[in-house]
């Protein structure tokens, strides 16, 4: 292609005024400046929190328009940016999603999921803020961001950048509570629960309870490994006393984190376990000597650290995880989104932009 005919314009999913769906619109095609990376996208995740953020009125509503969404992505790197030397053009990389500054403590130890800098220098996640991965090219403000796939399928694994990197990060912070004899329940499961099932199954000798509303959701549960499913109603914790010997779980992961769901984790919950709200659903929980039971622990989490995508992504290269997908076209992106809102997807949905 002759640099006069060379395209200038892709596609993207575009969330365009507040409280409408999301379209697709033709944008200039990015390019990398000193240090910035431009992929050509090969795969990107659909996300609950997307769809949380189109749901927020104009008051609360922080993230820039017109956003294109995305915050789960792969690609291929397709142009460098001055400096940039440790990635290749040609490389498959898959996208750390919370960016931070790169100078704080927490940025230090590749926790930029917790950068103290973000909020005050204005740096948002790509589909969260920045220009995310649903369109045919995406741009990366640092090469630190991209960790590489190898042989993996960025489709088939794209989803564990957010799905797989969420929950393995709150199940590891109770790793120590989950030897032998252990319960652990997942509230949830859709999208998160069910790789947060294969992640409790690989990791730990807990007995795994999956609990959801849906029957299609809790027969994944048990393909993937659950000991046993429960429907997620008012008699859900009461089952699981009985499945524990009145003890209750060791730990609670709510992928969910709705009101109902929140107050059944603390109800559900053994002295001295964890109860992990990972879902933004908006519940809140009250606290005090008389709710929960002795030292148990209640706790939010925010996606992972580059160091856990890493482990997550090796996790799949051993077999141990694998997500439920199903594929769209960019152009049926707002279909995706509409399957999203109606529950009626088994597991994740994957945009492939390029297909």
């Amino acid at each position: 292609m002759t640099s006069s005919t060379m395209k200038t314009t892709m596609k993207a999913l575009q969330y365009t005024a507040i409280g409408t769906k999301p379209i697709i619109v033709e944008i200039p095609i990015p390019v990398p400046g000193p240090g910035q990376v431009l992929l050509k996208v090969t795969a990107s995740g659909v996300c609950h929190s997307d769809e949380f953020i189109m749901s927020l009125p104009a008051e609360a509503y922080t993230f820039g328009l017109p956003l294109t969404l995305g915050h789960e992505g792969a690609g291929i790197v397709h142009t460098l940016g001055a400096g940039v030397t440790n990635v290749a053009v040609g490389d498959s990389v898959a996208v750390y999603g919370p960016w931070g500054c790169g100078r704080c403590h927490n940025c230090s130890l590749g926790n930029e999921n917790y950068c103290t800098n973000a909020a005050a220098e204005g740096i948002q996640p790509p589909g969260l803020g920045a220009p995310g991965s649903m369109a045919e090219y995406m741009l990366i403000d640092d090469a630190r961001h991209l960790v590489p796939l190898g042989d993996l399928d960025p489709v088939a694994t794209v989803s564990l950048t957010d799905a797989g990197l969420t929950p393995y990060h709150a199940i590891k912070m109770s790793l120590g509570k989950l030897g032998a004899g252990s319960t652990a329940v997942v509230i949830g499961a859709g999208g998160l629960g069910h790789v947060g099932i294969q992640i409790i199954r690989a990791l730990t000798s807990a007995t795994v309870i999956a609990l959801d509303v849906s029957e299609a959701k809790l027969a994944l549960a048990k393909d993937v490994g659950a000991h046993h499913t429960l429907i997620s109603d008012g008699n859900a914790a009461a089952e699981i006393r009985r499945l524990t010997g009145g003890l209750g779980a060791t730990a609670v992961f709510d992928f969910v984190g709705a009101q109902p769901t929140v107050e059944l984790a603390v109800a559900a919950v053994a002295v001295q376990g964890d109860v992990t709200i990972v879902g933004i659903g908006g519940g809140t929980v009250p606290f005090s000597f008389f709710t929960i039971g002795y030292e148990a622990a209640v706790r939010t989490t925010y996606w992972g650290s580059r160091a856990e995508l890493m482990e997550v992504l090796d996790m799949a290269r051993l077999g141990q995880l694998e997500v439920e997908i199903e594929t769209f076209t960019l152009d049926d992106g707002p279909r995706a989104y509409e399957r999203l809102y109606e529950g009626s997807l088994r597991g994740r949905a994957v945009i492939v932009p390029n297909a």
